[in-house]
């Protein structure tokens, strides 16, 4: 069954041909790009948009930093750790040792490889950000997303995708990163909301979105990114490629759908912050199937994530209490958690093997789902207090929480974006 999830997973590892494919070459060249632009451009004013016109900037600056020190931190160590020799954790590849232009991972050189791997590593560590915006230092953040891509995200993927065989890996079907990249960012961003505390005015002043029409347009370059983030996880331009990019869309638009039709039922409005955060939740929700699911399940999948992003924003948020400031645990990590189970459901029969036990799958999706939250939470606390001892504490004092960010931390001034 492992032999077959590794076929699953990375296509071009399992091909029977030896040497550089410059087809594969072409597309995932293409692929690094589009998840590039997810992070300093879509998730930035996706994020910009839904904070207070006081954070714009800095809210902006923190997947911006996300993406420089995720980076960073993912060439130097952060390869070598996921995708390096070793049961427990990688090795082998600090600072890309022993790789050169001629390596090759599958069909492509393994340097492009490394380059779109660490694409995930940096908006995984900048999604968390959303959980921690309007009183975060900025400095903590810097500090804690290098910290945290070593220490928490690197490993899950080497769990997950770096070595099959490792003691830790349960056989998870995880085709693009539900549980690597979303629930694992979503967990640790609700462990640092709960770590922060809440804003000063939480629950008092109504908190509005700065700008629904940058939300609207950070959505739809997140929707754009997310076919190489999908399609790209074949590592290979390839029928398990087109068919993600398919069911990436249509899962998305159904998202849309689900948030929106929902969010008409309960409030009778239908917002354009809702259609546009729907339509990441239905991303979020595909994800981790996108190599394996059909259409028909592309629209189950993303029909219920947006519904389940929506029922954790608008209902469950307020049960939990915790602070949440751009509800990414709600869209990341519940969504994600959906995403993992539905996996197991709706494998299209094509990508199903002869010996596929749906019952055996979702305890896999299970085990994985509950490691992630585990590992992430725990190891997510340890990191933020590491964090914020070496920036003299993590939060940011009351006159700059009142005053916002953009201008006492920047110097700059958001609104007139």
């Amino acid at each position: 069954m492992r032999r077959y999830l590794l076929s699953l997973l990375l296509p071009a590892l399992a091909m029977a041909e030896d040497g550089l494919n410059r087809g594969d070459t072409a597309w995932m060249l293409v692929a690094t790009a589009f998840v590039m632009l997810m992070t300093p451009a879509g998730l930035a004013l996706f994020y910009g948009g839904l904070t207070r016109s006081k954070n714009v900037l800095n809210t902006i600056g923190m997947s911006l930093g996300a993406y420089a020190v995720g980076t960073f931190v993912w060439v130097l160590l952060g390869y070598s750790i996921a995708f390096g020799e070793g049961d427990l954790f990688g090795s082998g590849k600090v600072l890309l040792s022993g790789i050169t232009a001629d390596s090759l991972t599958g069909t492509i050189p393994e340097l492009l490889f490394v380059a779109f791997q660490g694409t995930f590593a940096a908006i995984a560590v900048a999604i968390a950000s959303g959980s921690m915006i309007e009183r975060v230092k900025f400095s903590t953040y810097l500090v804690f997303a290098a910290l945290w891509v070593v220490a928490v995200y690197a490993p899950i993927t080497h769990w997950a995708w770096g070595n099959m065989e490792s003691s830790l890996n349960f056989g998870e079907m995880d085709f693009a990163g539900g549980t690597v990249v979303h629930l694992n960012a979503g967990i640790a961003g609700f462990v640092v909301a709960m770590l922060l505390g809440r804003r000063k005015d939480y629950g008092k002043v109504a908190i509005k979105p700065f700008s629904p029409v940058l939300v609207t347009l950070g959505a739809a370059l997140l929707w754009f990114g997310w076919f190489g983030f999908n399609a790209g996880s074949a590592v290979a331009a390839s029928g398990t490629a087109a068919s993600a990019f398919l069911v990436t869309n249509v899962a998305a638009a159904l998202g849309v759908i689900g948030w929106v039709v929902v969010e008409w039922l309960v409030y009778k409005k239908a917002t354009l912050i809702g259609g546009a955060s729907g339509a990441v939740a239905g991303l979020v929700a595909i994800t981790p199937a996108s190599g394996s699911a059909g259409v028909e399940g592309a629209i189950i999948i993303g029909l219920i994530g947006g519904a389940v992003g929506f029922i954790g924003v608008a209902k469950l948020k307020s049960i939990f209490k915790v602070d949440d400031s751009l509800d990414a645990f709600w869209v990341h990590g519940l969504v994600g958690i959906w995403g993992s189970i539905a996996t197991a459901i709706f494998i299209a029969p094509y990508a199903m093997p002869e010996e596929y036990s749906m019952a055996s799958q979702l305890v896999s999706q299970f085990q994985a789902i509950g490691l992630t939250i585990v590992y992430s939470g725990i190891v997510t606390a340890v990191v933020f207090f590491v964090a914020s001892a070496l920036t003299g504490g993590g939060r940011v004092d009351e006159e700059t929480e009142v005053r916002g960010l953009d201008e006492t931390v920047h110097g700059e001034k958001g609104i007139n974006l």
